[in-house]
């Protein structure tokens, strides 16, 4: 069957691992399943896998790819959620010290066929095409978790977004505006900030840039670059939430200005599947949608890498199947 997946790892040359051909069809675990992919959306987890981050050398080759919604095997159109948690877990799957993700240690999405536990399937409603629901699990799920769970983001609270045009940061962005939240946002580019206006903020700013007042909480995945502004922006007893660091880790800690104001510094890691369900739930009763920057048959796959790789993509990249 028609696969992405790493036949090598390349720290430095990424792509250099990346293969678009025939894999096996895939084995399927006790309780375990088959879904016909007909969309998956790409996520900077697989950049990192093909760089060595998560994915080791001796589980290669590795089908790529978190998120999925397609048809299981009794006909259902269901959206797979990317969490595996170990074997006799019960409760949050995200506090799992042995979860992993699709493609991690189990063959990814990025395929014609993915096999996934029964448990990690959630109805997709008809209200959502393959191409939208292909979008949540990972970065519209994480976003969710960010703002209503970890972050416990309130209607009438200012938030400050940084970064404006990525996946999680599109759907922090998208979510919180439906939920009511004042949302402000930091973009590299003028078209970037514009772009972020359009989908809901109400500012668009420089990154590092003194804003109008000092807001409630801060969604933060860049880390090192943004970590100085995000901690001064809060107000006195505000929460950073924290879901990535793709800059690498933050200094200096900023940790004066965090007990004198009393900051909360919160970390969130993806969702549980029945956030997931919650986020389906919400996306239709608010007709909400995840913004597709672009849409490629699988067998392009290579291409959709390469512009996440060049940073100027607005929103989600997600790959088709027939």
């Amino acid at each position: 069957m028609l696969c992405a997946y790493a036949a090598s790892i390349a720290p430095d040359d990424p792509l250099s691992g990346l293969v678009v051909g025939d894999r096996p069809e895939p084995s399927l675990a006790d309780g375990w399943t088959t879904v016909a992919v007909r969309a998956a959306s790409l996520n900077h987890h697989d950049l990192w896998s093909l760089r060595g981050v998560g994915l080791a050398a001796g589980a290669l080759p590795m089908v790529l790819g978190c998120d999925a919604a397609g048809v299981d095997d009794a006909g259902n159109e269901v959206i797979v959620h990317a969490v595996v948690p170990g074997d006799g877990w019960r409760g949050d799957e995200t506090l799992d010290p042995r979860r992993s993700l699709l493609s991690e240690r189990h063959q990814g999405t990025f395929a014609e066929r993915v096999a996934v536990p029964r448990g990690n399937l959630v109805p997709k409603p008809p209200e959502l095409s393959f191409e939208q629901a292909a979008c949540l699990p990972t970065a519209w799920l994480t976003a969710y978790r960010m703002l209503f769970v970890r972050g416990r983001v309130l209607p009438g609270m200012t938030i400050l977004v940084q970064g404006a045009s990525g996946g999680v940061a599109t759907a922090l962005i998208t979510l919180a505006a439906a939920a009511g939240v004042r949302v402000w946002v930091t973009g590299r580019t003028e078209a970037k900030r514009a772009a972020a206006l359009a989908l809901g903020a109400d500012g668009a700013f420089e990154p590092g840039a003194r804003l109008p007042e000092r807001v409630d909480a801060v969604m933060e995945t860049t880390g090192g670059a943004t970590w100085g502004h995000s901690v001064r922006a809060l107000k006195p007893g505000g929460t950073i939430v924290i879901s990535g660091a793709t800059t690498g880790d933050a200094s200096p800690a900023e940790l004066r200005r965090i007990f004198f104001l009393q900051l909360s510094v919160i970390g969130s890691t993806m969702g549980t599947r029945e956030e997931l369900e919650r986020l389906v739930r919400f996306c239709v009763d608010r007709d909400v949608r995840p913004l597709v920057d672009t849409t490629l048959p699988l067998a392009d796959a290579r291409a959709g890498f390469e512009r996440m790789l060049s940073g100027e993509l607005q929103g989600k990249i997600v790959f088709t199947l027939p």
